[in-house]
């Protein structure tokens, strides 16, 4: 063989490999989704500098915290009622956000802006595709009514929009804040829907600590725990008479609660009316296998803990509202939901087990993900990983705030720090990536026996 050919051989090969590691163009549907990603997290619509993402954080779970508010920078653009004139007076509470999460919202409309607004947490966006649909339509947000219109997440979007987006109070469209276009909707709603699972579970699960399985039988009893009929599956979707009627709205007396931290600290907080205008008291059912690692909890972010959160079930404000009284009126004995401290942890440790599996299942789909990109898609990988970093530390979180499965919690160290790894690696991003994927894999099987 000539010097010439070889040559010429050796370049076609070099490109062949090259063009190997090219990014492969995406499907229309992934495609979708990518742009309606870009959106969420960049696009301000024209308005005050926020984004879907400055109040749904990626790092966050798709909500956010006061413990991760105290970290962003005084400049943030979710603090603009600090330090935009025009948005200083009725368009947020700062003190009663930093402090407690809660965001201001005028569900009953903008036309007494000092007297008629609601104070709400930031519910995740995960699993929408399990949790918002009812006979009567989507239910979106905290109440169900979160969108304006047809209740769809694409209106969803456009109220988002309005409410917190506007460079000021007169909320004129094309002048401080600019709609999203169809084409944008389309895309932010399947964005949207590409979030967390894409089905609900199937209960029991074949779990492996005692604790947890104890936890899952109390959830599914429906004479002493009740949970599964409000929230079968673990879902949020109700089963009543083993009939699934959807996503549906309940009065839990959240609103009755004493002692609400929001209220002890002088500052108005209107009582939340809920569903509709006026409200009728109700408040739709989120899903609970993403609770665990999105708390504060309820409507109101009331509860910290997803123990408290249990708890709140068995206490007087809920057996005494319309719904306590309707699932006791269910039971033989006509009582509601007395569950004694043990069994409220159990039923909390089930649902961080849960969680945690969850926490794995989306770090192990990004991994994979990473294990098919090319060699010069650094960026797409680097943020595939970031994104499995965060899922793995909030399955640490999840089990060692509850002293749970110490095991898995070390193989789950582990996969976090071959995950950095991976991400800093040059040429061995592939080998880390395998390598954490079996980690995970390590976890899992000590949480849940896998079918044979």
């Amino acid at each position: 063989m000539s010097r010439v050919l070889a040559a010429l051989l050796l370049a076609a090969t070099g490109l062949a490999a090259i063009a190997a590691c090219q990014p492969k163009p995406l499907d229309p549907k992934a495609a979708l989704i990518a742009k309606g990603r870009d959106l969420f997290f960049n696009e301000t619509f024209g308005g005050n500098g926020r984004t879907c993402g400055t109040c749904h954080r990626q790092e966050e779970n798709l909500t956010i915290t006061p413990e991760f508010i105290a970290t962003l920078p005084k400049d943030d653009p979710l603090f603009v009622a600090e330090f935009v004139p025009a948005l200083k007076e009725n368009f947020e509470n700062p003190r009663l956000m930093r402090e407690f999460g809660l965001i201001k919202e005028n569900l009953d409309g903008f036309d007494s802006l000092a007297t008629r607004f609601t104070m709400r947490g930031v519910p995740h966006t995960l699993a929408l595709g399990t949790s918002v649909q009812s006979p009567a339509g989507p239910r979106t947000g905290w109440s169900g009514d979160g969108a304006p219109a047809d209740g769809s997440l694409r209106s969803f979007a456009v109220g988002a929009v309005i409410q917190h987006f506007t460079k000021t109070l007169d909320r004129v469209a094309d002048v401080d804040f600019r709609l999203p276009t169809d084409e944008e909707l389309d895309a932010l709603e399947a964005f949207q829907l590409s979030l967390g699972r894409q089905q609900d579970l199937q209960l029991p699960l074949p779990l492996r600590g005692l604790v947890a399985q104890r936890g899952q039988a109390i959830f599914m009893d429906d004479g002493l725990g009740k949970c599964n009929i409000c929230h079968s599956n673990a879902g949020a979707t109700t089963s009543l008479g083993g009939n699934n009627i959807g996503n549906s709205n309940f009065n839990t007396g959240v609103e009755d609660l004493p002692d609400q931290p929001a209220h002890m600290i002088g500052e108005r907080v209107p009582r939340d009316d809920g569903f509709r205008t006026p409200g009728d008291s109700t408040f739709n059912t989120p899903p609970l296998v993403e609770a665990a690692d999105s708390g504060p909890f309820f409507h109101n972010n009331s509860v910290e803990t997803i123990e408290g959160a249990v708890s709140f079930y068995s206490g007087q404000a809920f057996n005494r509202s319309p719904s306590g009284r309707f699932l006791a009126s269910t039971d033989p004995r006509k009582v509601g939901i007395q569950l004694d401290a043990t069994q409220t942890v159990e039923v909390a440790a089930f649902l961080r087990v849960i969680n945690a599996l969850e926490n794995m299942r989306q770090a192990m789909a990004e991994l994979e993900e990473v294990e098919g990109l090319g060699f010069f898609e650094r960026a797409r990988g680097r943020e595939l990983l970031e994104r499995a970093s965060h899922e793995t530390l909030d399955g640490i979180d999840v089990l060692a705030g509850a002293g749970l499965h110490p095991e898995a919690v070390a193989e789950l160290v582990k996969a976090r720090e071959l995950t950095r790894r991976a991400t800093a690696s040059l040429f061995n991003r592939r080998g880390h990536t395998v390598d954490a994927k079996a980690a995970h894999a390590r976890a899992r099987a000590l949480l849940i026996q896998e079918a044979p």
